[in-house]
């Protein structure tokens, strides 16, 4: 008799405590096969702490095969379930397609960047997803540095030493706390002309920093950041995005290469193309954890609406805390139904939170207990090891040596702006020239959980960008003319121009980034959580998990390429409208993750 066959599609902090608590469980027992676009587990907390230089990209990428026995690993990025037919479509890497036959299914598929209706964001700012993001992010900081260095233009090196991240929650306060630490060290060794320091802004149209926290904590990060400089701008975020910096809600325009967008998550747009009942974007299961009218399907994590049950008539955040501890739900249920074990409801006891400022300075609130100063960043970074499923020994030797160490400030230069898109379903993956067509899906204002402009209206003022109009760069809207630089951009090989751009043309230089050829189209935003249909969103939704897509035009970059603005334009290519351009081993078993992030990033999370 052949044994169950259990498929678990994605490997983030749900879908790994799945597997991990299946290879236990069912060991012999059954089959299971994991489906995840990469081979590693990826603890984002520590995310910002790659993009500053601390940490080594390998040391928050835990090795899947490595550390789940009896698991089979697929690499691919699910297109598709069917239900009824109890399979899984899916292409790989290379752009293949296999199909996953299941006896019992676990979707743990996650999240992605949240999009706003905001005019210029989905062409010019980068979002904080994915290890490709924390890559280029370190890179594109340091290369603005280096080239404000030698800027005889006092504007020009104003310009490009200020960063502006929008989203003062966990993940936003992080990156700029870290942000301004690691250009701080830069000029210190090699000072800027004309006196220039790098200049770190920090928007949200929440009253205070990270407003999920107890307020005594979040005056603590306030202050913490201020002292290193951090600009922090409460009530405040971005109108518009434009070539040369960005408009902020209050009149303001500040120039500036670099637009980090924190504002939150929506669920993956795979969950919607179930058919199954969404609550905000995200799928409908009961304490069990298992669809209901399906029950061989179960979902965790934050692409499932999970009953809170210690708050009758809510859901449990979108937090990693959640999700991983979802996971093991969702596994002990997994076995239960096969005759291994019995069933569980979720229950769950609120961890508290860690979030680190850099140093020796964090917030901190484990288990209800409010931490500030040195003792917080002590907390902090031990939870962080004990909360890692591996890697441990080498994350304490880097953060060993670079208290001892100065950081080496250089580019790698691995990951282009083009390859990072902020609207993606895919931020664990970079694009790459060549790869297969995106998949057609619905478009980003449709749908349960899509956002609106109110999202980052201050309280009391009308929406930014709030419109019957189609914004400027926006499907839908005609192209923006006149714009500086305003050369025609030459149409890619294969001859398709960019999608998301407006009237179809292809997008122009992002802010401060190196464009390249080939450079591929970024992915459509789909459903957000928690809001009404979107207006004047960029493109169709994305398709779901597709590594690669259409050839797109001018993204981010400090030197043209060929058939980009300013570059030497290519032979015999057409030229299309002109767009708007701008300028170890399995672990003992961890407590839960730390919360990362709010359910419903509306204020906190602009």
């Amino acid at each position: 008799m052949s044994r169950p066959r259990i498929v678990i599609v994605g490997a983030g902090f749900a879908g790994y405590r799945t597997a991990r608590t299946l290879s236990r469980l069912m060991r012999h027992k059954a089959d299971v096969t994991l489906l995840n676009p990469t081979d590693y587990f990826l603890y984002l907390p520590l995310l910002p702490q790659v993009a500053a230089g601390i940490l080594e990209p390998r040391r928050v990428s835990v090795s899947l095969s490595g550390t789940l026995p009896h698991v089979r690993l697929v690499l691919g990025e699910a297109d598709s379930v069917d239900l009824d037919g109890q399979s899984v479509h899916y292409t790989d890497p290379e752009g293949g397609g296999g199909t996953l036959a299941y006896d019992r299914l676990v979707l743990a598929v996650g999240s992605v960047n949240k999009l706003l209706p905001i005019p210029g964001v989905a062409e010019y700012a980068h979002g904080f997803r994915g290890l490709p993001e924390a890559l280029y992010l370190r890179d594109h900081v340091t290369r603005q540095v280096e080239l404000a260095a030698t800027a005889d233009d006092p504007k020009s090196c104003a310009a490009r030493c200020t960063f502006v991240v929008v989203g003062a929650g966990y993940t936003g306060t992080e990156v700029a706390a870290h942000g301004q630490m690691y250009t701080d060290a830069q000029v210190r060794r090699h000072p800027l002309r004309h006196g220039m320091q790098p200049r770190w802004m920090l928007l949200d149209i929440a009253p205070r920093v990270l407003p999920e926290m107890d307020e005594r904590l979040s005056r603590t990060a306030d202050r913490v950041l201020r002292q290193r400089g951090v600009e922090v701008r409460m009530g405040t975020s971005v109108k518009e995005a434009t070539p040369g910096g960005v408009l902020l809600t209050d009149g303001e325009f500040v120039d500036t290469r670099t637009l980090v967008w924190c504002v939150g998550v929506r669920p993956d747009p795979l969950v919607e193309s179930t058919g199954q009942p969404l609550e905000r974007g995200r799928l409908l299961v009961d304490p069990h954890l298992q669809v209901p009218g399906r029950p061989e399907v179960f979902a965790c994590g934050d692409a499932a609406a999970v009953p809170d049950l210690n708050n009758p008539g809510t859901y449990t955040p979108m937090t990693a805390q959640h999700a991983w501890r979802h996971g093991k739900v969702a596994a002990q249920n997994v076995a239960a139904s096969l005759g291994v074990g019995e069933r569980r409801t979720y229950r769950h006891r609120d961890l508290g939170f860690v979030v680190d400022l850099g140093g020796t300075k964090a917030a901190a609130n484990p288990l209800g207990v409010p931490l500030p100063g040195p003792l917080a960043g002590a907390v902090t970074r031990g939870y962080h090891l004990a909360a890692m499923p591996g890697n441990r020994v080498r994350v304490a030797a880097d953060w060993l040596l670079d208290s001892v160490l100065p950081r080496q400030a250089v580019q790698l230069g691995l990951v282009r702006s083009w390859s990072v898109p902020l609207d993606t379903s895919s931020p664990e993956l970079a694009r790459v020239p060549g790869g297969p067509e995106p998949r057609e899906t619905a478009p980003a204002g449709s749908g349960p959980g899509a956002a609106t402009a109110a999202d980052t209206a201050p309280q009391g003022a009308a929406p930014p960008g709030h419109t019957t109009e189609p914004a400027r760069n926006q499907p839908g809207g005609g192209p923006a003319r006149n714009h500086p630089g305003g050369e025609p951009a030459k149409s890619k090989p294969g001859g398709v121009p960019a999608k998301n751009q407006a009237g179809g043309g292809p997008a122009k230089g992002r802010p401060g980034g190196e464009p390249a050829k080939g450079q591929l189209v970024s992915e459509s935003a789909g459903d957000q959580p928690g809001r009404e249909t979107a207006k004047n969103q960029p493109g169709g939704e994305p398709a779901k998990n597709q590594p690669g897509g259409e050839p797109a035009k001018n993204q981010p970059g400090g030197e043209p390429a060929k058939n980009q603005p300013g570059g030497e334009p290519a032979k015999g290519q057409p030229v299309s409208e002109p767009g708007e351009e701008l300028g170890g081993g399995e672990s003992a078993e961890p407590p839960g993750p730390v919360k990362r992030r709010p359910d419903i990033p509306a204020e906190g999370d602009s």
